[in-house]
């Protein structure tokens, strides 16, 4: 039965009438038998939080005065390359550039595009060299409001499925999906995914989610360009775009893996409440949501089965014990902390919630229940979460907030 247009929900935004809430809390509720009925809400903001390999900046910004070289054939940010294009700025001392949010810097293997992008969010100068055709380099620095042009774009973003991974092999597996080796065994398990808050297993058909939908990307308003790369209907994913200068840089960042570093982005969505079949499909719970669980030496060999109930059990960030400290000369938890978070002590505004801390260190300093999987007779810990909940919760409320005193409306910002 429908209930309502999206103009008529957009007029009652507007008239500060419209009952809107987070995934998260219509998930309590539906889970507390107290789960409102269909016409009682107008819209929820749903989001996901995780590393999304598909990140690039397209920027353009001045170097050095025009003339000082005739045009850019590569160049680097604090280290990582940037890819000039497509526009040549021949003798203007400007650049165009891509830069990938996975991009490794050739001074630091800790550092990536990701950790870039947040640093330039933070007001932070960044070192540029770039070498011109003829071999001459420039250098400068700029600081982010020095770009005159800064925007994000993700081609394959907040994906509904994801594969969780283990390794059954005999030796460690270096990968992308564990801030570590996989421990050989099925020794430890990682995975991604927000579960029943992320917006496409609200709107798994993409009915709402479509090109032109506006969106919160990393905190700045943003649009949905398409389907994303590698998206298809069992798997999709999005295309999305925003402005770097108004995006927040608690919700981008780089996030360290065995194999380099990568990049994480947070994203929400409002999802109208036009009809009661719309409004069922946002009553999905975690226990609803089927996560294979695959070989990271081949993740088309799916070796297992759960839900996402199974992963998101336990603790949303560490405590920290530093009575348990035994001055460690190399401190497993801080050279494995994907984020940078761990210095005499955990940095909760860095953190990520991974897990990996606690798996780490063999004193308890750093304590956190990830929970454990049963894969087949065998109890196997969840070692590193990939995707993080409290920010994406974070941001489905600043929009839900936006919402409600009447500053983003349905299909437009």
């Amino acid at each position: 039965m429908n209930l309502r247009t999206i103009s008529e929900i957009n007029e009652r935004i507007l008239d500060g009438e419209a009952t809107v809430l987070t995934a998260g809390e219509l998930k309590e509720l539906v889970i507390n038998d107290e789960a409102p009925s269909a016409d009682e809400v107008d819209v929820v903001t749903a989001a996901t939080c995780g590393v999304m390999s598909g990140t690039a900046a397209v920027m353009h910004f001045r170097v050095s005065e025009p003339g000082s070289f005739r045009k850019a054939v590569s160049a680097e940010l604090n280290g990582i390359p940037a890819y000039p294009g497509p526009c040549p700025n021949e003798n203007l001392g400007s650049v165009d550039l891509f830069i990938y949010g996975t991009a490794h810097s050739s001074t630091d293997p800790d550092y990536g595009g990701g950790f870039l992008l947040r640093d330039l969010l933070l007001g932070s100068e960044v070192h540029v060299k770039v070498t011109s055709e003829d071999g001459s380099v420039v250098e400068s620095t700029v600081t982010l409001n020095d770009i005159e042009t800064a925007r994000i774009i993700g081609t394959r973003m907040a994906f509904r499925n994801y594969t969780a991974i283990v390794n059954p092999s005999d030796k460690p597996a270096k990968s992308i999906f564990n801030a570590f080796e996989m421990p050989p065994h099925c020794g430890g398990l990682s995975f991604s995914g927000c579960g029943d808050i992320n917006p496409l297993e609200n709107d798994p058909g993409m009915e709402f989610i479509r090109r032109g939908t506006s969106v919160l990307l990393n905190g700045a308003r943003g649009l949905v360009l398409g389907e994303g790369t590698r998206s298809s209907p069992e798997k999709p994913n999005l295309m999305l775009s925003g402005d770097l200068h108004d995006m927040n840089p608690a919700y981008i960042g780089g996030f360290r893996t065995a194999a380099g570093p990568e990049i994480f982005n947070t994203i929400a969505v409002p999802l109208p409440v036009t009809s009661e079949r719309v409004f069922e499909r946002l009553m999905v719970l975690n226990s609803d949501i089927r996560i294979p669980v695959a070989d990271v030496r081949d993740r088309s060999r799916v070796i297992h089965d759960l839900t996402y109930a199974d992963t998101w059990a336990g603790d949303e960030r560490p405590a920290y014990n530093p009575e348990f400290c035994s001055d460690c000369s190399s401190c497993l938890a801080a050279e494995r902390c994907p984020t940078h978070a761990i210095d005499n002590g955990v940095d909760l505004y860095k953190c990520f919630g991974c897990g990996v801390c606690a798996f780490s260190c063999p004193y308890g300093v750093y304590e956190m229940d990830t929970g454990e999987v049963r894969i087949g007779d065998r109890a196997v810990p969840i070692i590193c979460r990939q995707s993080d909940r409290v920010r994406a919760s974070r941001l489905a409320l600043e929009l839900k907030e936006l919402i409600e005193n009447g500053d983003f409306l349905i299909g437009g910002c």
